[in-house]
């Protein structure tokens, strides 16, 4: 059986990337990876260097980080992936697919992929998800081939606003966005 080829999308969240690292030997296993990396995403932070995690998916799925808009664009064109999943998800990816602008490596593979009618899963993570950002998530809620990894408040305590997916349900809900359908529930 052919595995789905699924373009894995990683936002400016660099604390949530070594979340994503955890099941990323579980994501290459199951599906045919191509990582993508917004430009942000590829910045050195106190979390790591940049470098390190793009050498790290490109070893792991076997396929060279899609790095610019440029590389992006023909990802949609060409039919190139069955389901695009952005994980992690920052707010500020968020607000730019709820309004529709493409300024970033994986906003325009976003851009492509919708317009083949073709799934994104959303993996939020963002420190505002009950604040700014919740206005965005709404709007993608409803959205015609958006899915959502299962989220929830990570820390409600000391970030009460924050929200994180469940990391350990990036498959499942990769599986069911192909299928149609979104992961339930959706808040966990």
């Amino acid at each position: 059986m052919t595995k789905l080829k699924l373009g894995l999308a990683l936002t400016g969240s660099y604390c949530s990337f070594s979340k994503l690292e955890a099941v990323l030997p579980r994501l290459c296993e199951e599906f045919d990876v191509v990582p993508i990396f917004s430009e942000n995403a590829q910045r050195d932070s106190r979390f790591g260097e940049a470098a390190r995690w793009i050498e790290l998916l490109e070893r792991t799925s076997g396929h060279k980080a899609v790095t610019s808009i440029a590389e992006a664009e023909p990802l949609g064109p060409k039919g190139l992936m069955d389901v695009l999943a952005i994980v992690p998800c920052t707010g500020n990816t968020l607000a730019k697919l709820s309004r529709g602008v493409t300024d970033t490596a994986v906003t325009m593979a976003a851009k492509g992929h919708l317009r083949n009618g073709k799934p994104v899963v959303i993996g939020v993570s963002t420190n505002d998800g009950l604040g700014a950002s919740a206005e965005n998530i709404g709007r993608l809620l409803v959205r015609k081939n958006i899915y959502f990894v299962p989220f929830g408040q990570d820390d409600p305590a000391a970030k009460p606003l924050s929200l994180s997916c469940d990391y350990g349900r990036v498959a499942g809900a990769v599986n069911a966005a192909y299928e149609g359908k979104q992961l339930q529930p959706v808040l966990v």
